[in-house]
């Protein structure tokens, strides 16, 4: 027969185990969330400086990315454009060809040149010396002319498509970029939103009063004996290029904007230049390479200023140990110490 006893409980020492398992458990969740208490102010500002600066360096990359974007467009269009001029005279030296082959067919028959414009191999039948003989002199310019614009027309159709290929690719990389840069804007804004409100307007305040400091050194004699920079006498067009850039002070940073009313760092520096009559490449690595490379104590006004490894970020030395430049998105065009970034070296531009 089946046993009908009912299973026994758990035993007491089991209970308590269990118990004590799950209050552990609760013990050490508790004591987790005690353990990650909201960031403090200055916390959040390295965290969001962080964000700013690798969406910066997307940013300098978007550039590149988008002047390459230029260059192939236009690159195409004048494919295009000499493809259909080159097609046009094409179809002109085939429609007299075929007109003289018309005119030789209805009287009886076609010259040998005529046959060379018929061949489906016109090089093979070109070769035969037999046949040159017979071929005159126009005749035979005229379709060895036909022959060189067909391959013309074929390689620039095939550079065409491929240039139209690496666009398509562009284009892919740059949507990508883009949605990269805002995802770390977004996420940089979303650390501030967690500060009270009281927060948010002393760090407002602490940043004010960084930039305000550094505007005054800025116009700061530079005589002073307290200075801890000497300058030494830049160029023309470096001193031109400087007083451009401080009528921008106080325009918004914009990440891929080039001015008049918004910049970003590589934008706000090649309009300045080009203020002063100097193009400069559009990206910051680029416009390391457009001058003479100076150090930290070699620095005259105007000169341009490169931090990070990567060279993704770049400003113009106003004097007195400080730099005008468009700092990251949720900044403006301000003055900083030159040294309130990884220094890497200046450039001294014409």
């Amino acid at each position: 027969m089946a046993s009908h006893r009912r299973p026994k409980s758990p035993s007491r020492a089991r209970v308590t185990f269990f118990g004590a398992t799950a209050a552990a458990t609760v013990a050490i969740t508790s004591q987790t969330a005690q353990a990650e208490p909201d960031p403090t102010v200055d916390e959040v500002r390295e965290q969001v400086d962080d964000l700013r600066h690798e969406a910066e360096v997307i940013t300098e990359e978007y550039n590149g990315a988008k002047e390459r974007a230029e260059e192939l467009q236009a690159e195409v269009d004048d494919l295009q454009d000499s493809t259909a001029r080159g097609q046009e005279e094409l179809n002109e030296l085939r429609s007299g060809v075929g007109s003289v082959a018309s005119a030789q067919y209805r009287n009886g028959g076609i010259d040998p040149s005529l046959h060379l414009f018929l061949s489906a191999d016109p090089d093979a039948y070109l070769d035969q010396a037999s046949t040159l003989d017979q071929v005159s002199g126009k005749q035979a310019e005229t379709l060895r002319l036909i022959e060189d614009r067909q391959r013309n027309l074929d390689q620039q159709r095939q550079e065409a498509t491929d240039r139209l290929a690496e666009l398509e690719e562009l284009r892919g990389r740059l949507s990508d970029q883009k949605e990269t840069i805002q995802d770390k804007l977004n996420e940089a804004q979303s650390l501030l939103n967690q500060l009270t409100e009281e927060e948010q307007a002393r760090l407002a305040a602490q940043e004010q009063a960084e930039a305000d400091r550094a505007a005054e050194a800025a116009r700061a004699d530079r005589s002073d004996e307290r200075a801890d920079f000497v300058d030494v006498p830049g160029s023309s067009r470096g001193s031109a290029a400087l007083s451009a850039a401080a009528t921008k002070l106080g325009s918004p940073y914009v990440w891929g904007a080039t001015g008049p009313s918004s910049f970003d760092c590589s934008g706000l520096t090649s309009w300045a230049y080009a203020q002063a009559g100097v193009s400069l490449p559009r990206t910051s690595q680029s416009q390391a390479g457009a001058g003479t490379r100076v150090g930290l104590d070699q620095l005259a006004p105007g000169d341009l200023v490169f931090y990070y490894s990567g060279l993704s970020h770049v400003g113009m030395y106003a004097g007195n140990g400080q730099i005008i430049h468009a700092p990251s998105s949720g900044s403006v065009v301000r003055y900083d110490s030159v040294t309130s970034m990884p220094f890497q070296f200046g450039v001294r531009v014409g």
